[in-house]
């Protein structure tokens, strides 16, 4: 049997985290001198309540390499013989170094067991490490061996795309996601950054001037980047705003052939707390490695103006 072990930032809905039986390993979060476990000790909701009244910014910590052990060795108890672990990028967080240093001490232990174990380094945040362990479970489901399981998120972890914007820029600049000069730009022009993941760790790629064009964005580049053979799911995630993700829901299913099953899950504590409130993201596979950053984006904007004139001035004529 194959088991699959995730860190609480993968943002699965509970539901899901059940039906599956995946096993995560907390993050925890401290607020104002007290430690929380991330699912756990707090929820969303509890924390998105209070965010905005905290006179200390809270900070994160990374699963203990005895959290994944202790989560490994319970996986062999119930009887799993195959384990995947899906940890978030290596590059925001030390929690797949946590995974590894884990599974080291378990064969230590018994170097002739024959549980086998699979550390993933996702490349991945949020709901894109998500993305990677319901898609996972489903493999599962369908029968596919534990290779076979390996061999598809290794190669397809790179291409779960990423798009997150936020609402309030603070949190970004607070945490090191992004600098206090293109903050400033950013309110005065009333501009939302929108970020994705390059070689493991965030960076912006595009800005856009309120939530429409940011959803125009968004469908836009799923409709070019998609991978229609691959992608048979949608995550949309938000921080504070249900609504916000069910309208996103709606765009694309009104302006895209996309049939498959969208997701909307709300993002946890540990993410939260660097993303801050009216956040909103959407995930799936992309085909290829096209070329995504903010100067890109921002001549494709150039060239779609120019066009759009030109058609008026054609209409005008």
């Amino acid at each position: 049997m194959i088991k699959i072990i995730a860190d609480s930032t993968c943002d699965l809905s509970q539901m899901i985290i059940e039906k599956y039986d995946i096993s995560l390993a907390p993050l925890t979060i401290n607020i104002a001198g007290k430690a929380y476990r991330d699912r756990i000790d707090i929820k969303p909701d509890e924390f998105y309540n209070i965010m905005e009244d905290l006179d200390e910014y809270p900070t994160t910590a990374m699963p203990s390499p005895t959290e994944y052990l202790n989560i490994i060795k319970k996986a062999v108890e119930d009887g799993y013989t195959e384990i995947l672990c899906i940890c978030m990028s290596s590059g925001t967080s030390g929690a797949y170094q946590s995974a590894t240093i884990a599974k080291e001490y378990f064969l230590e232990e018994d170097p002739k067991s024959i549980i086998k174990v699979h550390i993933l380094d996702s490349k991945c945040m949020s709901h894109g490490s998500g993305w990677l362990v319901l898609k996972s479970a489903r493999l599962i489901e369908q029968r596919v061996s534990f290779k076979e399981l390996i061999e598809f998120n290794e190669t397809y972890k790179t291409n779960v795309k990423h798009f997150l914007s936020v609402d309030d820029l603070d949190h970004l600049v607070k945490s090191g996601r992004l600098t206090n000069a293109s903050a400033f730009v950013g309110k005065i022009l009333k501009l939302k950054p929108i970020m994705t993941m390059k070689k493991g760790k965030g960076a912006i790629v595009a800005k856009e001037r309120g939530l429409k064009k940011v959803f125009k964005h968004y469908v836009n580049e799923f409709i070019n980047r998609n991978d229609w053979n691959i992608t048979d799911f949608i995550i949309i995630g938000y921080t504070s705003d249900i609504k916000v993700a069910e309208n996103l829901k709606h765009k694309i299913i009104k302006e895209t052939d996309f049939i498959g099953d969208i997701f909307i899950m709300q993002m946890g504590v540990a993410v939260g707390t660097h993303v801050g409130l009216g956040a909103i993201s959407m995930y799936f596979i992309e085909k290829g490695h096209k070329k995504d950053n903010l100067l890109i984006n921002e001549m494709h904007e150039i060239i779609e103006k120019k066009n759009e004139l030109l058609e008026r001035i054609k209409h005008n004529k």
